[in-house]
């Protein structure tokens, strides 16, 4: 039997997921920079924006959004469930720690071989998210998230990842990476699980689809994990024509049941604060949460990707995900 999957409003069948959009931020917020210098920020001009956001996607055939917004990036629950309390999606949250190389004060010297030696910290949080909730919300963690970016492993990064890699074989919850695609870091990614024993059907590649190297895909895909093509709108790092002749192609080749998509567009991003929002839609045009139902299901129908594909992709490999 199925298990069930955690949201913001409680627990769901995989089954009730429906079509389901796999990396996508309700709010990403630097909370020292909302302490200090927060005049950007209007709680509820936020959540107001949110909802109209999110209820618009749900009119157009969202059922749920996948938020790995963790540590690092500024996870906030009290604010996402305002927001769910007022829009009828599923919102799927994470637990974990974003960091580009250094590991966080916080734990550096605590944990295996540090000053204080005691088993990681880390660890021990990750699986009190997953199974008690976060911050004491009752919300609880649907899967793990970490980073491995340019330069690689770091010993930051490998201490995050070896927590993260732990806690999915006490939980069994699945995990998914961000990763740079130009440097292909979801080679080292993978190796990296594979010695700590992770299922890797339980793996997204996250912005594995920022690269059109189909070798590099593929090798994500035999290796039993997901290619996430979750970057869409984001032209800077691959523009949609070729985002959409990759998955097509990899479609070809019997890949669809590998692929989940999605944008990685976050109702509000204070890397743009306040007015400077406005920037984003004129850099980015096509970065918000409409621009696949709207304009690459469509693309995607044209290079002759079945719908039955795009079920696959946005429905049963995300349920299976879950499961």
């Amino acid at each position: 039997m199925a298990k069930q999957v955690s949201t913001v409003r409680g627990m769901v069948d995989p089954d009730d997921l429906g079509t389901t959009l796999m990396h996508e931020h309700v709010f990403i917020v630097d909370p020292d920079i909302l302490r200090n210098y927060g005049e950007h920020w209007d709680e509820e001009q936020r959540i107001t924006d949110a909802v109209q956001k999110l209820t618009a996607a749900k009119e157009a055939g969202i059922d749920t959004i996948v938020d790995p917004t963790v540590v690092g990036l500024g996870r906030y629950l009290p604010w996402v469930q305002r927001v769910n309390e007022q829009v009828d999606i599923n919102i799927v949250p994470a637990t974990g720690i974003y960091s580009f190389g250094e590991i966080r004060h916080f734990f550096e010297h605590r944990g295996p071989g540090q000053l204080l030696d005691i088993p990681e910290p880390m660890t021990e949080l990750f699986v009190r998210d997953i199974r008690e909730g976060i911050a004491g919300t009752g919300v609880r963690a649907a899967f793990l998230k970490h980073v491995v970016e340019e330069s690689g492993l770091t010993p930051g990064q490998t201490r995050i990842a070896t927590a993260v890699c732990e806690a999915h074989q006490e939980t069994g919850v699945p995990i998914t990476v961000h990763t740079n695609a130009a440097h292909e870091m979801g080679r080292v990614a993978i190796e990296f699980y594979e010695k700590h024993n992770v299922d890797l059907t339980k793996v997204v590649i996250g912005h594995a689809g920022d690269s059109n190297n189909l070798d590099y895909l593929r090798y994500i895909a035999d290796k039993g994990a997901i290619i996430g093509c979750d970057r869409f709108g984001l032209d800077v790092y691959n523009t949609t024509d070729q985002r959409i002749a990759s998955i097509a192609a990899l479609c070809r080749e019997g890949y669809a049941d590998r692929i989940v998509l999605s944008h990685d567009v976050s109702c509000y991003l204070d890397y743009f604060p306040g007015e400077q929002q406005a920037a984003i839609g004129q850099v980015a045009p096509n970065w918000h949460l409409l621009h696949i139902t709207n304009d690459v299901l469509p693309a995607l129908r044209e290079q002759g990707v079945t719908d039955d594909q795009i079920n696959q992709m946005l429905v049963e490999t995300p349920k299976r995900y879950f499961s």
